[in-house]
């Protein structure tokens, strides 16, 4: 498969943090997968910070902000593809900050992008959080009812937010509230807080199937007052950049499963070669040699699919469809790969001495994050070529 990952020729630059990252995910992610698996509910601190000191969490970010000035979705893709080929929790945690900075870059005034994205560089780089979801609004993200209510120099903001990532362990949040309740998406509006603000707290984490680097809690917020100045983009604009936001993500987080599809593809390969049933290695008998066939055949489907989408992106084209088609083909692929896998190696692959179960699990969350395949089909039909 490795001949399958270069499909466009890469500038030095681009191979040269590819290769960082590839290094980084055989020897500092892989190898610590599970124990972050097993601990549950505990960020890895510790693997962030060795993340920041080489450059890996704030890659995405403008240079003349001081980050690595991969600002382009090809690239943050070809990154992420190997980070989650380590683990996929701890790949799209390590890469979480470039969340938090999409709608900063889409909506956000030159001071904001200062103040805000400025401090998320160097090795003591702060983790992020993005707070769109809410108990009874999760697909429909227009149907929020966390309020903003316009106060003498800001807004009070009150509402619930739940399933945010790094909630806790973040210092700075985007928050997505109702300006104007009357007004569905257009009543949405997007506010930048600090961890510690009056009024801000967070529940208990939440215990989950998979990606458990990825540490989720609820949000809450009471009378929490925001300056005018971190409002990002006008009133009522929050959804349109939330949604800007949502095309390039499903197509990093396409790339995502790919990686985590790939993980699975050459373990179940290299097992199959050595495990041996009937006087011959498995991968002789075809029923295991065609299912391979058939994970390298939706690795490879899904990574150009993603790829394109990028490059289409950062081409400034309209990107909607496709990145909804990425993200479906990818994440599905990744759930197929995963059982696949697990298929193939067969008690073992069931077993939590190998990481295949855990792929698996952690796979499922890409076919619900950032929109379910149920709504990226939704979004292909309504942007139907």
């Amino acid at each position: 498969m490795n001949d399958l990952r270069e499909p466009w020729p890469l500038t030095d630059e681009q191979r040269a943090v590819v290769d960082l990252c590839r290094d980084f995910a055989r020897n500092e992610i892989r190898p610590r997968g599970r124990e972050v698996d097993e601990a549950d509910v505990e960020t890895p601190v510790g693997l962030w910070r060795e993340a920041a000191k080489v450059g890996i969490t704030d890659f995405m970010l403008p240079e003349e902000l001081g980050g690595g000035g991969f600002t382009d979705v090809f690239t943050q893709c070809l990154v992420q593809e190997e980070l989650c080929f380590g683990d996929p929790g701890i790949g799209n945690l390590l890469c979480s900050n470039g969340f938090f900075a999409d709608p900063l870059l889409a909506l956000g005034t030159e001071e904001q992008k200062q103040r805000w994205l400025g401090p998320l560089v160097g090795p003591d780089a702060p983790m992020t959080s993005l707070a769109t979801t809410e108990p009874g609004s999760g697909s429909d993200a227009a149907s929020i009812t966390t309020t903003a209510k316009k106060v003498e120099g800001g807004y009070l903001l009150n509402g619930q937010k739940a399933w945010i990532s790094n909630a806790g362990a973040a210092r700075f949040y985007v928050v997505f509230a109702k300006t104007d309740p009357a007004l569905r998406s257009r009543g949405v509006s997007a506010f930048l807080l600090r961890a510690g603000t009056d009024g801000l707290s967070v529940g208990e984490p939440m215990r989950k199937m998979g990606q458990r680097a990825i540490v989720c809690r609820e949000v809450f917020l009471s009378d929490v007052f925001v300056p005018e100045e971190d409002r990002l983009g006008a009133e009522g604009e929050g959804f349109t950049g939330l949604m800007r936001t949502f095309d390039i993500s499903r197509i990093v987080l396409g790339a995502a499963a790919v990686g985590a599809a790939r993980a699975a593809y050459e373990y179940a390969r290299d097992y199959a070669r050595t495990r041996e049933q009937f006087g011959k290695p498995i991968i002789e008998h075809q029923a295991v040699a065609f299912r391979l066939a058939d994970m390298a055949n939706r690795i490879h489907a899904a990574r150009l699919q993603v790829l394109h989408a990028a490059r289409v992106v950062d081409a400034g084209g309209d990107v909607t469809g496709l990145a909804a088609m990425a993200k479906l083909t990818a994440s599905e692929a990744a759930m197929f790969c995963t059982w696949a896998g697990l298929q193939t190696m067969g008690g073992w692959g069931y077993s939590r001495e190998y990481p295949m179960e855990q792929w698996m699990r952690d796979a499922k969350l890409e076919e619900i994050e950032e929109g379910t395949s149920d709504i990226m089909r939704l979004v292909i039909s309504r942007n139907l070529p």
